[in-house]
């Protein structure tokens, strides 16, 4: 007869091994910008939760913006606080490699081989979320700014919406006309707050750069740069373009009170939902300065692995090849507006291969795919202070408290003493 303390010893042990064979690894997830992402991050992350149930899903507190999302991190980083992975704007990558806190996922990819391309990470598609050679996330969402309008405001000034402008003259022209009707009505909302992502549309569509190929100076106020802010200016002062806030613009717009907006692409989802039935919203490509050298920047952000805890590696892994993978596309595309970024969503019928036939406002984005380089990471460890430097110098232009080449050349200035010395 078994003496009762061994059955006892015998039952722990037993549950002991049932609780292990059970025990979940938990991973602490952040992103940014909830407005855009909740939804698609809660419809990932459940789905992900049924096909691997040793692996739970839960989320830190999102950052309103990638701005705040990345100081965010750099506070969190080697503390408990740090999550276990995050989404990061594509050109803060830079900052969080340079301190070498995520992991680096080349060995990981290369261990995949063949297997990444055949699930749509592509050379192309891989390359956005590389720094220096080394791969620091995989691109989970990615976009260019596009064109919104007001279809009906284009008709009461004679405009024709079935043909929309193709350059920043039409667009100002327009604009200008818009405004006149009057009722609080304005021309355009360009999307210059917050970060330095639309003065890159601006610069980048007229074949300008942001810094040297050394990157010790500055090149974004040569004549690429002129050409851009006069085009910032001339909004403000032709094309009626008021101060908006972020917000405000988004809701006038959504009101009809605006006739055209410039900013991401992934806002078209809620621009859509917004705007409901109350006029006839379109989309289209946004202009360039230089229309044959033109080129964009790519926004959105990228899954990054932070943990290097060995246990939570393998998990980490698994979910972020699967937020990124083809089936996270298919959540992300049509929940927000952002362009594919793994090509076997984009062409399989299984996931969007059907999608943009049956919902053509989403076809802008798609079209500039061609045109989209990195949106720039500025080096060193101001990359913040700069992007703050520049968006302060576009609000002297919008409000007209200074001459488009002033605004330029003080903002140059003040990055040039910002950039690491050399």
């Amino acid at each position: 007869m078994i003496h009762f303390k061994k059955l006892v010893a015998i039952a722990a042990i037993g549950m002991g091994f049932t609780v292990q064979a059970h025990a979940e690894t938990v991973l602490t997830v952040h992103y940014p910008m909830p407005g855009f992402f909740k939804d698609v991050m809660d419809t990932i992350s459940k789905k992900f939760m049924e096909e691997n149930p040793g692996i739970k899903i839960q989320f830190a507190s999102p950052s309103p913006t990638y701005e705040d999302g990345i100081q965010t991190i750099m506070r969190q980083a080697g503390t408990s606080e740090m999550p276990d992975i995050t989404f990061t704007g594509l050109n803060r990558l830079r900052m969080l490699e340079e301190r070498k806190i995520p992991v680096d996922l080349t060995p990981l990819v290369t261990k995949e081989g063949a297997q990444m391309a055949e699930q749509g990470f592509s050379d192309t598609i891989l390359k956005l979320a590389q720094v220096n050679g080394k791969q620091v996330g995989l691109a989970f969402a990615t976009s260019t700014p596009i064109m919104y309008y007001n279809a009906d405001l284009i008709r009461k000034v004679g405009g024709n919406p079935d043909v929309p402008p193709k350059t920043w003259d039409e667009v100002i022209e327009l604009g200008g006309k818009i405004k006149k009707l009057g009722d609080g009505i304005e021309g355009i909302d360009f999307r210059w707050q917050g970060d330095d992502w639309m003065f890159s549309a601006l610069l980048f569509g007229a074949g300008g750069t942001m810094l040297s190929p050394d990157e010790t100076k500055v090149t974004f106020n040569g004549p690429a740069g002129v050409k851009a802010v006069d085009v910032l200016s001339r909004m403000a002062k032709e094309g009626g373009l008021p101060m908006f806030t972020k917000a405000a613009g988004e809701q006038a717009f959504a009101a009809g009170k605006v006739g055209f907006e410039f900013q991401t692409t992934g806002a078209l989802r809620n621009t859509i939902k917004n705007v409901g039935n109350k006029f006839d919203l379109r989309t289209a490509e946004i202009p360039l300065i230089d229309p044959v050298n033109g080129k964009l920047p790519t926004g959105g952000n990228a899954v990054v692995i932070l943990t290097h805890d060995k246990d939570k590696l393998d998990a980490a892994w698994k979910f972020a090849k699967f937020a990124a993978g083809p089936y996270g596309a298919s959540v992300v595309v049509p929940g927000t507006g952002y362009v594919p970024n793994n090509e076997l969503a984009a062409k399989s019928p299984k996931y969007l291969g059907d999608f943009y036939k049956n919902n053509p406002l989403f076809l802008a984005g798609l079209k500039q795919m061609p045109r989209m380089i990195p949106w720039y990471a500025f080096p060193g460890t101001n990359g913040v202070q700069v992007t703050q430097t520049i968006v302060e110098n576009m609000s002297r232009i919008v409000e007209q408290s200074a001459t488009p080449k002033e605004a330029l050349d003080d903002a140059a200035a003040d990055v040039a003493d910002l950039l690491p010395r050399k």
